[in-house]
């Protein structure tokens, strides 16, 4: 058992391992993103047909969702450092892999890599779980705004990394478009090896206790402890609106593209309408968590679901070459995502006891990862035979969803809260 640290030593190795999430993030997501900017075009080199070009991407979400799961459930036997590692080096083995079907030209290897460079996402967004845990209750808003907010720099770093890595793919003899998965090679693998040696002691053992407990700790937590937790209201009303909020982003989000290129639309209309949808996505992160603290994650997520509801309705009237309204609707499409995205995950961490989080939290980010597969996969039907305005008046629709079980739960929610200021000590 290890022993306790003193007050000095404890703040610092809480304050290591906050570095070393935020370093960890930025590393993984920009190997993540340098891989799935150029996974259609990989896909459709070697097939000779975009018919499925975006299985790949399909097979992306489906590994963050299979490994949000499966890394939760190691992080509760192990530690959530082992967890973290483990997927980051599965995400570099799926890199490897993927370089070595662009050099074999075999697509289904592609879709065994893409499906394990997932697993690295997954460690990228459990990582946000993790800086909650350190933090004292009023900050975990913040904390987890932060790491958030370092997947900003792959954003910005890993598409404009994909034609370095090409050209010096083809400067060693590969394939050119083998070089963008030498991005996640290199960076990832260093996301490995910091949280490796930077995560000690692991963070379950300096996580913050100064939260009341709502239920007795138990050594297991089966299948009956799981369904009664996903019952408890503040559980279930923070997953659905985590889920309701990656599925309405996802499902605008991945057309808009081929909507306006169907339209004439440029691609330099098409860079700068995604790189404000990105902007929006993680840029503002801290000033979700801010907020959150300040009026509280229900009505942070309330400001959320408003947003995106804007935004969808305000993509679906826009010209679809794009221009101001387009680009400032994929913006607040972004931002409303990350609104609710800060402040549902903040939500979801205070009702959880620490010993339930962490295989609650993979099990949501499971059901995240899944919904957006599900919107990816079904944006494009419902386009194909109803248009892209329907994509918009869907989203606003189904942006409302979180809004209505938030009010059913509000004053079991609401109670809540008041029971934790009441028993959290006052430093």
């Amino acid at each position: 058992m290890t022993a306790p640290l003193d007050p000095v030593a404890l703040a610092a190795a809480r304050r290591r391992a906050r570095l070393s999430l935020v370093a960890g993030v930025a590393l993984g997501s920009t190997g993540h993103i340098a891989a799935v900017t150029v996974a259609t075009i990989v896909a459709q080199d070697l097939l000779g047909s975009p018919t499925l070009a975006g299985a790949p991407g399909a097979t992306v979400v489906l590994g963050a969702a299979i490994g949000s799961v499966t890394l939760s459930n190691v992080m509760a036997r192990r530690g959530r450092r082992p967890g973290l590692v483990a997927g980051y080096a599965i995400g570099v083995g799926g890199a490897l892999l993927a370089t070595l079907a662009v050099i074999t030209r075999s697509f289904p290897v592609l879709l065994v890599g893409t499906l394990f460079i997932g697993f690295g996402n997954s460690s990228n967004q459990l990582s946000r779980y993790t800086a909650a845990d350190l933090a004292p209750a009023a900050r975990r808003a913040s904390a987890i705004g932060t790491v958030v907010w370092a997947a900003t720099i792959g954003s910005v770093a890993g598409p404009w990394l994909v034609p370095i890595a090409s050209d010096y793919a083809a400067s060693i003899g590969l394939p050119a478009l083998a070089g963008p998965y030498l991005v996640p090679v290199v960076f990832v693998a260093i996301a490995a090896a910091l949280s490796f040696a930077l995560l000690r002691p692991d963070p379950y053992v300096i996580a913050d206790a100064s939260a009341p407990r709502q239920v007795e700790a138990r050594p297991e937590d089966g299948a009956t402890a799981i369904r009664d937790t996903l019952r408890r209201p503040g559980v279930a009303a923070s997953i659905v609106a985590l889920v309701v909020g990656q599925f309405v982003m996802t499902l605008i989000m991945t057309m808009t593209p081929l909507h306006m290129t169907q339209n004439d639309g440029n691609l330099g209309a098409v860079g700068a309408v995604l790189s404000a949808h990105t902007l929006g996505m993680f840029a503002l992160s801290p000033l979700s968590g801010r907020f959150s603290e300040r009026i509280g994650a229900v009505p942070t997520i309330f400001a959320g679901t408003a947003v995106l509801a804007v935004a969808a309705i305000m993509a679906a009237t826009a010209p679809p070459t794009g221009g101001p309204l387009l680009v400032a609707a994929l913006f607040l499409l972004g931002f409303g995502w990350n609104l609710g995205f800060v402040a549902g995950s903040t939500l979801l961490s205070e009702h959880l006891e620490v010993h339930e989080r962490t295989r609650i939290q993979g099990l949501a980010d499971g059901l995240i990862w899944s919904s957006a597969a599900a919107a990816s996969l079904g944006s494009g039907v419902i386009m194909a035979f109803a248009g892209y305005t329907a994509l918009g008046i869907l989203g606003t629709g189904a942006a409302a969803i979180p809004v209505l079980v938030l009010r059913a739960h509000r004053r079991a929610i609401g109670h809540h809260h008041e029971h934790a200021e009441a028993e959290v000590p006052i430093a």
